[in-house]
């Protein structure tokens, strides 16, 4: 694969931190107001760094692991160990010392960077297993002696890259950042494992100078934008927007405190370009909602007809048919009294770019949204493809499809269904595993492991996962995504895993959303309690969503009977992953008792 014009992603960061200088590179969160950082002085801290990565021993091709929330330091110590040819590492904020301790032997990495004192209890129970490690460097509390290898506050190492600055070690640098070339690795992603252990994604400088790239072209960032880092670093689609596509296109970052502040931070930012996972979208909507509901009158009737004129003229305009001069009176009337309103409510009312990945997304979401003129447009990916494979962009837009390929990317489907890409994105392999390599890298063409379909004008649409797929006892092959995404479409669902693999009908596991649980015992003055979940009403209430997926199903589709789990799913729990998708296989075993019950008779 050749790169044309290929400009590594480090050389790219000093380039543009010599354009942009004094305007803020980054922005992070103080207890009263949001901190700013200039490009020049991005680019001094990461110089800073590679040389104490130098100092320390780090060599050519070694790996560089981190363990930390989003933060500059992050995004530094990547980008330092990129500039002297090492290989950053993220590691998931919510790994477990298992995780860690497979990661950290499986790259063996000499130098690992830590946010606090809970992350080093994690790394320090693991200690004796890490013979690789050397370093360990804590960016915040005070670093504890570990009897295996050194330790040393951010301060201390940052310092070291001071004491170590010199012609010679600027020299070094300036050596190894010309000599990086396309095809040389970057950087290595580990899977979240909703299907298996973890494997590292080998993505190299020409895969993340070409996505960035494209991605700066097609939505046309600039110095201008904003955007709010919050999901995990570790995952391909946040590394990519809050380093890759940052430093080619020079918008500025904010780092949230963490992810629990991010509807407050919303409204402090006003990003102008914003991602987010199904779940992000689905719980804004449930807390719209509520508000909605609360309207009585006709504050109720207003609402009722801006979002029945939002969804219309954006149903048409998406379309490409012409919207008509009453409906751009009325759509015009309801962006002052509702829409507008609305919009600064949730910060999004200077975006322009708001997009939605990484999981099935139920159309009836969208559709709600696109009723407020928010549009949430969804693309498809995944970290063998650098990030995404195709884009929803204004002009070509489709509910339900994920978008059109990115330029110079086929898309084709097998004939199981299964959907193949091929481009200048595709993953050099997975590090060490040459047999998964060549199961998942045909003749060239990434094996998705996803189902799907594209349209006779190109648009690309997800059906399930190939590794998901439910065969029914009647031989029937069944995909769960879509109808789980319509079932986590009710107020009241959280979270919906169907079984029925090898059974005569499906079923399905609901968890409850607790705020709208708790709104719905308040609305018809029931108790809360620990049994809440199993009130007739509640009950009744989740069997109307059901009915109302089911009508929407072939009947071997339609879901036969259902359970409610009393504890929700949770990352730390180990059902979810990082980005809030459901580990299907943790579930089905932890809940195999309960699964059976639901076919006893």
């Amino acid at each position: 694969m050749t790169f044309a014009d290929f400009i590594a992603p480090p050389v790219k960061l000093f380039e543009t931190a010599g354009n942009l200088a004094g305007r803020p590179a980054y922005w992070v969160r103080g207890e009263q107001h949001w901190r700013a950082t200039s490009w020049q002085e991005y680019a001094q801290q990461v110089k800073q760094a590679a040389r104490a990565l130098l100092s320390l021993g780090v060599e050519r091709g070694d790996a560089v692991a981190i363990l930390s929330f989003n933060r500059p330091e992050w995004a530094i110590t990547a980008y330092a160990a990129m500039s002297i040819g090492a290989i950053p590492v993220g590691i998931y904020w919510t790994s477990s010392t298992a995780d860690i301790d497979y990661i950290l032997n499986h790259c063996k990495a000499p130098v690992l960077v830590i946010e606090d004192a809970d992350r080093f209890e994690r790394v320090q129970a693991c200690a004796l297993n890490l013979t690789h490690l050397r370093t360990v460097v804590q960016i915040n509390d005070t670093p504890q002696a570990m009897s295996t290898c050194q330790t040393l506050a951010w301060q201390d190492f940052m310092q070291h890259g001071l004491l170590a600055q010199s012609s010679e070690q600027d020299l070094v640098i300036q050596k190894r950042l010309s000599a990086i070339q396309a095809q040389d690795t970057a950087t290595l992603i580990y899977t979240s494992g909703t299907t298996g252990p973890s494997k590292a994604v080998v993505l190299s400088h020409g895969n993340l100078w070409w996505v960035a790239n494209s991605l700066g072209q097609l939505f046309h960032a600039d110095e201008n934008d904003r955007m709010l880092s919050y999901l995990p670093l570790a995952h391909i689609a946040e590394q990519m927007g809050t380093m890759h596509n940052q430093v080619y296109a020079g918008f500025a970052v904010y780092f949230a405190k963490s992810i629990e502040q991010l509807g407050e931070h919303l409204k402090e930012v006003k990003p102008t370009v914003f991602f987010g996972v199904p779940r992000v979208w689905e719980k804004m909507q449930v807390a719209i909602e509520a508000k909605l509901q609360q309207a009585t009158g006709v504050k109720a009737r207003l609402a009722t007809w801006a979002m029945s004129v939002g969804q219309r003229w954006n149903e048409r305009d998406m379309a490409g048919q012409p919207t008509g001069f009453w409906l751009d009176l009325q759509k015009s009337l309801a962006q002052k009294l509702i829409f507008q309103k609305v919009q600064e409510a949730l910060g999004f009312d200077q975006a322009r770019m708001l997009s939605t990945g990484a999981a099935p997304i139920a159309p009836e979401s969208l559709k709600f949204f696109h009723g407020l003129n928010i549009l949430v447009r969804e693309l498809y990916g995944q970290s063998e493809a650098c990030g995404p494979s195709t884009l929803s962009l204004p002009g070509s837009t489709r509910v339900g499809s994920v978008g059109k390929p990115l330029p110079d990317t086929e898309v084709r489907v097998a004939e199981d269904g299964e959907l193949l890409i091929r481009g200048p994105h595709i993953f050099k392999g997975y590090m060490g595993q040459p047999t998964a390599t060549a199961e998942t890298i045909v003749d060239g063409w990434l094996q998705t492991g996803d189902l799907g379909r594209v349209d006779a004008d190109g648009y690309v649409y997800i059906t399930g996962r190939k590794k998901d797929l439910i065969i029914t006892s009647g031989g029937k092959n069944i995909s769960p995504a879509n109808i789980e995404a319509a079932l986590m479409d009710s107020h009241l669902i959280e979270y919906a895993v169907v079984c029925g693999d090898g059974r005569n009908y499906l079923t399905a596991l609901l968890t409850l959303e607790a705020q709208s649980l708790a709104d719905f015992a308040r609305t018809h003055g029931l108790t809360p309690g620990p049994d809440l979940h199993k009130h007739p009403l509640v009950l009744e209430a989740l069997q109307h969503a059901v009915d109302h997926v089911n009508e929407q199903q072939a009947r071997v589709a339609q879901i036969r009977k259902f359970a409610v789990l009393t504890q929700p799913f949770s990352i730390e729990g180990g059902e979810l992953t990082p980005t809030l998708k459901v580990k299907r296989k943790v579930v089905l075993e932890r809940q195999h008792a309960l699964i059976q019950s639901l076919y006893a008779n």
